[in-house]
Formats: C-alpha cells, structure tokens, sequence
C-alpha cells in the first residue's frame, strides 16, 4: 500500500474505473442525504428545521466515517467492497424503510431516521478516504486530492439537479433510493472485477454482491406494493391517486368520508363536509362584494373555490394561481376528481397560472373585486413566507378600492395565537380585517379573515346564491361571533425576516 506512484504515461484503468467510482458514491451519497430529509420534512413539517438537522447529523457521520478509516490497513479493495454493499443496502432501502416506519411505528420515526443517517452517513464518510489510499498506489498525491474532489463535487452537482427535477417526479421517493442503491451495489461489482486478483475469499465477496444486487432489484420492481402497503396503513383508507411532484406528495383516498385529499400527508379536504370549508371560504366576501367581476384564487389548485365562486353570474373571469400543475391538471382531467368541483376549471372564465402565488404578485397585473386566498397552513417556512406582511403588502396593490380579499388562516381554537398573528399581519400593512369561523367536521372550528380597505359589512339578504347547502342569510352572520376560548390575543406581525407564525403553529398544533 505504500509502494511509490507509478511514472505512467497517462491514467491506467483502475484509476479511471476508481474516479468514476467517487463520482457515484458521492452521487449516491447525496441521493440519501436528500430523501432522508425530504422525507423527514414532509412527513414532521417545518422544512428548515428537517433539512438542517438531517444535513448536520449526516456531515458530522461522514466525518466520524472519515477518522475510522484510519483503522483500515489492510484489504483496502475488500473493505471498500463491503461498505459499497452496506451503503448499497442501507441507503437504499432508507425511503422505504422510513415509509413504512411512518404508517406502522410512528414513535419509532425519528429514532429510525436519525439511525440510518448515521450509519449511512459514517459509511460514505468512509468511501472516499478507502478510494483515496487505493488510488495512491498508481497517482501522485498532488493529482490525486484535486482528481478525487473534482468527481465527488461533480457527482453531487449532478444529483442536486436531477433530484428536484427529475428523479422524484418520475421515480417517487422509494425507487430513487433503491436505484442508487443498484448504482452502490454496482460499484462494489466494478470493484470486485477489478481486484479479483487481491480479494481472498472472492466466491463470498461474488455471492454478496449477487444477493444485495437480488434484493434491491426485487425492491425496486415492487416500489409500487411498498408505498401502497405503508400509505394505506397511514392514510386508512383506499387510496385511487398518488404522485409526488417537485413541491410535495399528493394523496387522494376513498372511504366513508368520500374522496379526501391529503398534501405531505396533510389533510385539506374531505368530500363529505368540504361544502362548508369551501361556502364560508367563498360567499362571505362574494356576496358582500355585490357584483364581482374580476376575481382571482391563490392557492386552491382542486377548484372547489372556483365551483363557488363561477355560482355568481356577475363573475366574468377566474385568475386560479396554484404553485403545482400537478393539482390543476388532476383535478382537470380525472373524471371522478373533477366531478367534485363541478368541472370548474374548464369553465372558459378560468385561467390558470402555475406559477408561485408570491412571484406573481410582484409582477404588474390587474386588479380584483376579491381575492381568495387558499394556501395550506404554514407547516414551513416555505408556505410561512405567503403569511407574512411582505405578502399581504403585495396582495393589497391587487385589490381594488372596494374590493375584499379572504384567507383561509387555521383553527381559532386549536391555534388561537396563529389565527390571531395572521389578523396583526394583515392591520400591519393598512388593511382592516373582518375575522370569522366556522365549523367543518373533518376540521373542527375552523377560521377565515375578510380583508379590504374599507370596513366588512355583511351582504343583503338575498345576495348569496341559490343552492347552497351551508350557509345562509340567517347564518353568516353567526360566523363573525367570536367565543372567549377564540377572542383574541396579543400577538407579533409575521415578517420575512422572523416567520414567527411558522414557530407558533408548530406549537399550538403540536400540544394535540
């Protein structure tokens, strides 16, 4: 092992089969650091907070794995060997496996989480350091240290790009990890090819690398059974729908609730009672309105708020602007799905922008009549930034002088500071607020807050529209009463810079 480089004329085969080895260690490495941590925030929220500690546990693993390669001495080959098959198995089978821990052993998640980053990340720590000192026999120091770094950082740009982009979406989660996995367990195969000539006891190291290769190939084909097996057992109910697009995990279930759509694992409706969500998101400041013609949806991609909205004739266009075309287009063109608002979003007044609802708003636009803010609760700091004044400051030069903007915003009674910290931000940036709730089984008390600039008064008699299976002329005005357990309280303005909503929700929904 410490024979001096070889004056070569030019790079030898082990070399180049060695260097294009790091780049898929390293490729593969990053593929599990991201799934742990996209899995991680999608399925216990707060994204920062996911990505950063799952990040940290897994560079300080690959730098404990970087110190105990000094106990390697002898059989290098071998050992790189094994370790390509245990990262192989391990990394691999990690989505899976965090999947499945998630529907059957919830308490068990993190502890299973933090494990396999751990473990993982002290086998890829080890990888590089192993490849390094093997190389050393034929490559100059010099040229070795820039020739290893220059393929492992390209191998983790390569990754960093195609993960979002292209794996994800057309893989899902489970068979991304599995096919690094094959991509570990194939390096270990090259390695073996390479230093059959070193390796003792090569039938043992041959029946290893054949049996992970077996078992992450029959993982692989049966991806599908795996995430069905644990999203059944999580969500309860059958689910008709699944895909996981560059901004989240979309589920829809069947079961004696009808239809439910859950986003990251969250629920955001229920076909049995989404009526009443939907009839106090909408008619409140619709019908106080009197005659809007223009108005525009943020968020809502399933179109049930545009149903709502197309029952006033007055409405001569529908701006939807939802972040991921995945929504629109399932609650387009799947017959059962688009059944459920009323086909809404063929109406030719439709017209659908996928775009991010914050980005839009800084662009010069038309103004509204109203604006129906629809976005899920801010689980993260990601959708938090669509709860801060810097949003509302925006949305208030898009609606006109007479016009009303409604936002969906929490439990009032659950999250009564949350509810109240969205109705501070809201007056920080001029605009008065008329805050309400309403009860939605699926739910429980659920909250909305009508802002303008002009103070909310409550619509004639005769305003709302015919047909509606909730709300009424007697009854809206009920929804503005506000008990002493959901009064209000003192809270702080959500800005960019601190997103202290996205803190106090995680509390408050965290004490259930």
């Amino acid at each position: 092992m410490s024979a001096r480089p070889a004056a070569a004329s030019g790079p030898q085969p082990v070399e180049i089969a060695l260097l294009a080895s790091v780049f898929v260690v390293a490729a593969c490495g990053l593929v599990y650091e991201l799934s742990a941590a996209a899995l991680s925030s999608y399925l216990l929220g707060d994204s920062v907070l996911q990505f950063s500690t799952v990040i940290g546990t897994y560079l300080f693993a690959m730098g404990v794995g970087s110190w105990l390669s000094r106990y390697f001495d002898r059989q290098l080959p071998a050992h790189f060997l094994r370790i390509e098959l245990l990262v192989a198995l391990i990394g691999g089978g990690l989505p899976a496996a965090l999947f499945i821990a998630n529907a059957y052993v919830p308490g068990a998640f993190r502890l299973l989480l933090y494990g396999m980053v751990l473990v993982v990340g002290a086998l890829v720590g080890l990888e590089i350091p192993l490849v390094m000192r093997i190389l050393r026999r034929n490559v100059a120091l010099k040229e070795l240290v820039s020739q290893v770094l220059t393929f492992d950082y390209l191998g983790a740009l390569a990754v960093s790009i195609a993960f979002p982009l292209l794996l994800v979406p057309q893989l899902g989660m489970i068979r991304t990890g599995l096919l690094f996995g094959l991509m570990n367990a194939a390096v270990a195969v090259w390695a073996l090819w390479l230093f059959r000539h070193e390796l003792r006891r090569l039938g043992a190291h041959a029946l290893a690398c054949a049996l992970v290769l077996l078992a992450l190939a029959a993982a692989f084909v049966l991806a599908d059974r795996i995430t069905t097996l644990a999203e059944d057992k999580f969500y309860q109910d059958r689910i008709v729908f699944s895909a996981t697009s560059p901004y989240q995990r979309i589920v829809v279930t069947h079961g004696s609730a009808g239809h439910r759509l859950f986003l990251n694992g969250n629920l955001q409706f229920a076909e049995r009672d989404e009526y009443r969500y939907h009839e106090a998101l909408v008619h409140p400041a619709m019908a106080a309105h009197g005659a809007p013609k223009k108005v525009a949806v943020l968020g809502g991609g399933d179109g049930m708020a545009v149903r709502e909205i197309l029952k006033y004739p007055s409405v001569e266009s529908v701006t939807l602007v939802e972040l991921d075309p995945n929504m629109t287009r399932l609650f387009t063109d799947h017959e059962t799905l688009a059944a459920l608002n009323g086909g809404s979003l063929k109406s030719p007044k439709v017209r659908i922008v996928n775009t991010d609802a914050f980005q839009w708003l800084q662009q010069p636009g038309d103004t509204f009549d109203v604006i129906v803010v629809d976005f899920p609760d801010p689980t993260n700091f990601a959708i938090g930034k669509l709860y801060t004044n810097s949003f509302y400051a925006l949305l208030d030069k898009r609606l006109s002088a007479s016009g009303y903007a409604v936002i969906q915003t929490t439990s009032p009674l659950i999250a009564r500071k949350s509810f109240w910290t969205v109705a501070e931000t809201l007056e920080s940036v001029g605009l008065q607020v008329a805050p309400y709730h309403a009860h939605v089984p699926s739910f429980g008390e659920w909250g909305y807050i009508i802002a303008s600039h002009r103070p909310y008064r409550l619509p004639d008699a005769g305003a709302l529209p015919p047909g509606l299976r909730f709300l009424s002329a007697q009854s809206l005005p009920l929804l503005f009463d506000f008990p002493l357990d959901m009064a209000r309280v003192p809270t702080e303005v959500n800005r960019l810079s601190n997103q202290v909503l996205v803190t106090t929700y995680e509390q408050e929904w965290g004490k259930r």
